[in-house]
C-alpha cells in the first residue's frame, strides 16, 4: 500500500515501534534509550517492522537511535525523531538549571550526529518541576534553549520538546500545551519547536484543533494515539482523527505525523497501521 504516485505533496508519516506491540524491559531487547528496551510481539525483528512500514508507505521511524539507523535506511526510512535521553528525560531535564551544562554537551553531540546522518529531529524533555513554579521552569527552559539554538539552526536539526499529560506522568513540567508554545515563542528559533502529542493533549487540555491551528508554526512533530488507553486510532476511542488529519493537511504541515499508539493485544498490528496510514494519507492543501 504505497502512497499515491502523484507529485502533489502529502502529509509525511512515520511510526514509533510500539505500533507493532511490544514488551518492555530495563535490560533485554532492542535498546531505545538508557535502561529502556523493547521486544516486538510475535517474534518480529526490527528489519521486519521496517519492511512492513515501508511497504505500507511510511517515510520514517521515530525513537530509533544511531545504532539502528543503518537498518532503517536499508528500507528507505528516515530516522525521524532520535536521541531519546540526550536532551533530557521525564525524570531529569533542562527545566532544572543544574542540568544545563550536562545536557548542553549531550545536546550538541546529538545535533552534530543527526546533521551528519540526515536525521531531522531530536526529542527533548524538560523533566520534573522539582518544586519550582511553571514560570521558573519556563525561564530555565528558555535559558537552556538559548544556549543551543544557534547550533541547531546551523546544523539544520530541530529540537522538539515533548508534551505529556499529568495523569500518566504526574511529575512532568511540560504538561500544558500553552506552556510549551509560550517557551517556543520566547526562544523564537525555527529549530526549537513542540512535539505535539495529540493523545497527551486530549487528556490534559483538549481543544486539539484550535490549538493546532493557532500554533502550527511552533509545532515540529506530531504524535497520535487513541484515548482512552493510548491504543490505535480507530473508532473505539474518542478522538476524531479523520477530522484532525484534514485540518493538519489544510495547514500545509511539512513536519512528520508519527503514530505512537500501543496496539491492543487482540488487534492485528499491520491492519491497524494500514488504517492509520490511509487516514492521514492526504494531500497538502494548494
Amino acid at each position: 500500500m504505497k502512497e499515491n504516485s502523484s507529485s502533489t505533496p502529502r502529509l509525511k508519516q512515520c511510526i514509533a515501534p510500539f505500533v507493532f506491540g511490544c514488551s518492555f524491559s530495563h535490560t533485554e531487547g532492542i535498546p531505545i534509550a538508557p535502561g529502556f528496551f523493547i521486544t516486538f510481539r510475535g517474534g518480529l525483528s526490527l528489519d521486519d517492522t521496517c519492511r512492513i512500514a515501508a511497504e505500507i508507505g511510511f517515510k520514517g521511524y521515530d525513537l530509533m537511535g544511531p545504532q539502528h539507523w543503518p537498518t532503517l535506511k536499508k528500507y528507505g526510512l528516515t530516522p525521524t525523531m532520535s536521541h531519546l535521553g540526550s536532551v533530557g528525560l521525564i525524570n531529569e531535564g533542562f527545566g532544572t538549571k543544574q542540568m544545563h551544562d550536562k545536557l548542553e554537551a549531550s545536546t550538541r553531540a546529538a545535533l552534530k550526529e543527526c546533521a551528519a546522518n540526515g536525521v531531522p529531529n531530536v526529542v527533548a524533555m524538560p523533566g520534573p518541576p522539582t518544586g519550582m513554579t511553571y514560570e521558573e521552569g519556563a525561564d530555565n527552559t528558555v535559558a537552556f534553549f538559548n544556549r543551543v539554538k544557534a547550533e541547531a539552526e546551523d546544523r539544520g536539526v530541530t529540537i522538539c520538546m515533548e508534551l505529556l499529560n499529568r495523569i500518566d506522568h504526574p511529575n512532568y513540567l511540560f504538561d500544558h500545551a500553552k506552556w510549551g508554545f509560550d517557551v517556543a515563542k520566547r526562544v523564537n528559533s525555527p529549530r526549537v519547536k513542540v512535539l505535539y502529542d495529540i493523545y497527551h493533549a486530549q487528556i490534559q487540555d483538549g481543544d486539539i484543533v484550535r490549538t493546532i491551528r493557532e500554533n502550527i508554526q511552533w509545532i515540529g512533530h506530531i504524535h497520535t494515539a487513541g484515548n482512552p488507553g493510548r491504543h490505535q486510532i480507530d473508532d473505539e476511542q474518542e478522538i476524531n482523527y479523520r477530522f484532525i488529519s484534514r485540518v493538519i493537511a489544510d495547514l500545509k504541515f511539512t513536519g512528520y505525523v508519527g503514530h505512537e499508539y500501543m496496539v491492543r493485544e487482540e488487534s492485528d498490528p499491520v491492519g491497524c497501521l494500514k488504517e492509520a496510514f490511509e487516514m492521514f494519507n492526504l494531500p497538502l492543501s494548494a
